[in-house]
């Protein structure tokens, strides 16, 4: 599965704050998460943090609604 910027992930262990929902804010080698009970950033190498996740909770929306730009 493809993730993303902003999309919102639910991970198989329990965070040490009692939350096990996490906000996706770098994807690439490696995944920077932030914990959404918490606050607390990690940066976790991308195979291990997929093994991680078990579930997209929230995809971020598209901005479908781009302004165009006038040329005067």
């Amino acid at each position: 599965m493809e993730y993303q910027i902003g999309d919102i992930v639910r991970t198989k262990k329990v965070h040490p704050c009692g939350s096990k929902l996490w906000e996706i804010t770098r994807v690439g080698v490696d995944f920077k998460l932030k914990c959404q009970g918490c606050g607390h950033v990690i940066m976790i190498p991308r195979e291990k943090a997929l093994k991680m996740i078990t579930k997209l909770e929230e995809r971020k929306e598209q901005d479908s609604n781009v302004s165009n730009i006038e040329e005067s």
